[in-house]
């Protein structure tokens, strides 16, 4: 079992290493790595770093990845925008894929497309979210602007593995 959780501290030590330097000079940002249980019951890997820039623009990288139905996916892709509610430690992040391995045929998404994501970190109970795609909302920006959290955190999952921070 521990050979995989390899993976995902790997990736976890790969992108706080690499976050951008604007972080460390405390451009609000933020960074997390480990895994959660989707639905209560597929394990779901992630990582990301997503810094807020001076011009308003982001910088970072994001990685999801998991086993569904006898099929893997392993999404990568580019932070293009986040947004922080400092108030509630939660952060809204969005990207462009860049990678999209799957053993799925037709897995919906490709390289180029938006995708984001959102997630809180509190003590002891740091939570995200799977991907959401282009659909009801029209882009990664659009999303990182309307910050959606439905009450009582619905939809997002508890860190069962690793860390979240949210420094705004």
């Amino acid at each position: 079992m521990r050979l995989r959780r390899l993976p995902a501290l790997l990736v976890l030590a790969t992108l706080l290493l690499a976050a951008p330097a604007s972080a460390a000079n405390g451009a609000p940002h933020a960074t997390g790595g480990g895994s959660f249980l989707f639905g209560g019951t597929i394990p779901m890997q992630f990582g990301f770093s997503a810094v807020q820039l001076p011009n308003g623009g982001a910088a970072g990288s994001f990685h999801h990845s998991y086993e569904n139905g006898g099929f893997t996916y392993n999404l990568r892709g580019t932070v293009t925008c986040v947004s922080f509610d400092a108030a509630n430690h939660r952060a809204w992040i969005g990207g462009v894929l860049t990678k999209v391995g799957s053993t799925d045929p037709d897995p919906g998404v490709a390289p180029g497309d938006d995708a984001w994501f959102r997630v809180l970190d509190t003590p002891g109970d740091d939570r995200s979210t799977s991907m959401g795609f282009v659909g009801a909302i029209e882009s990664s920006e659009a999303y990182c602007a309307m910050q959606i959290w439905p009450d009582g955190n619905d939809r997002t999952h508890p860190v069962t593995e690793g860390q979240i921070t949210v420094a705004p």
